[in-house]
């Protein structure tokens, strides 16, 4: 998974049979651990899971501590019980009828993690604890697979709260790797999300998700510069630009969702009608190609549907750019949530200071 395919000279065919009968022989002489921590090296995924809900600090803390010294880390759903044996059919019936009023995004969700959790995360899999959105409390190895335990998830929260986590995956956590702080929001606030190796090895080097992003855009470096600048003016000028028809939206522990990170990219800005409380996603096109702006904002709205949308909420669009795009105009044109907004600049040098500077 790691590497790339080799060019097909004789060579190269020659050589990957020898590897081939190599690998197969190791298979038949090597004892079944040997074999798995063969696999492990090339077959690790990477796992971002939060211990608890962090905005409940002292709870969060009781979790962690337990989970560090019992080698652990679990997620919620207390109220489905034991669903360690259960199949994907029936799992999903499980969900919605322990929670008839939750939306089908919401319960497609929390089937997703749990599937995961249960079936998907393995032996050799990297988990990364997080605090919130801007800290990593911890990084481990996962030595054992999913298991239920009332008895642990009671005694994680200390009878702090009657709400514990029930579903565990033994992890060994590296103990120089730990307390890792950002500047910025890192982390989307799921329960659990996957990230791909470059994005944790980022992450180990201390880079934020939009820093990345930003390397894999190509972009005419003028407007790009200056739409980084037009978002800071947004966001400081938000009622004014938007008539406080719409406000900035805030996750639960309070941070504005300006360079918003999900487990499919990053959100320049996500707001909310006050009136309809209709989530709205903003994208500034900063240079991109039409349809790659298009097919990326109908990306952060699919997710924000699918994670964030309330019942009767509906999830739109504003792409805000410098001038008419005759094909962007034309890749929106079936779409019906999707706005433009453009902006322009007035810049004037003048020898006497005025109050007719201010204006416009």
């Amino acid at each position: 998974r790691k590497g790339t395919s080799p060019p097909h000279s004789n060579n190269t065919l020659q050589k990957t049979h020898v590897q081939t009968l190599q690998v197969s022989f190791a298979t038949e002489t090597l004892g079944a651990i040997d074999q798995r921590n063969i696999l492990e090296e090339y077959m690790s995924r990477y796992w971002v899971i939060a211990p608890y809900d962090s905005t409940k600090l002292q709870i969060w803390e009781n979790v962690w501590k337990y989970d560090l010294t019992n080698g652990v880390i679990s997620i919620g759903w207390n109220e489905l019980g034991n669903i360690s044996n259960l199949n994907e059919k029936e799992l999903k019936e499980l969900i919605k009828s322990t929670y008839p009023k939750s939306s089908l995004g919401i319960n497609t969700f929390s089937f997703n993690v749990l599937w995961n959790f249960y079936h998907n995360i393995s032996i050799g899999d990297i988990v990364i604890a997080r605090k919130g959105t801007k800290k990593i409390a911890g990084i481990g190895k996962v030595i054992k697979t999913a298991f239920y335990s009332k008895e642990d998830g009671e005694e994680s929260v200390n009878n702090l709260t009657d709400y514990y986590y029930p579903n565990f995956i033994g992890v060994e956590w590296n103990q120089q790797i730990k307390d890792i702080q950002f500047n910025e929001i890192i982390f989307s606030f799921q329960t659990m999300y996957e990230i791909n190796e470059n994005k944790y090895n980022s992450l180990l080097q201390g880079k934020s998700p939009q820093e990345e992003d930003e390397l894999e855009e190509t972009v005419e470096k003028k407007e790009f510069f200056m739409e980084k600048y037009l978002e800071e003016f947004i966001i400081s000028n938000f009622d004014t630009i938007f008539d406080k028809k719409l406000r900035l939206y805030k996750d639960p522990e309070g941070n504005i969702a300006r360079q918003y990170p999900t487990d499919i990219g990053v959100i320049d800005i996500l707001a909310e009608e006050v009136k309809t409380k209709d989530l709205i996603v903003i994208e500034l096109k900063k240079g991109r190609e039409s349809d790659k702006v298009v097919g990326q904002i109908l990306r952060y709205m699919g997710w924000i549907d699918e994670y964030l949308r309330k019942e009767n909420q509906k999830v739109k669009g504003i792409i805000i750019c410098k001038e008419p795009d005759q094909k962007l105009l034309y890749a929106i044109k079936k779409t019906i949530d999707i706005q433009i907004k453009y902006y322009g600049i007035d810049f004037k040098l003048m020898d006497n200071w005025s109050t007719t500077s201010n204006s416009g």
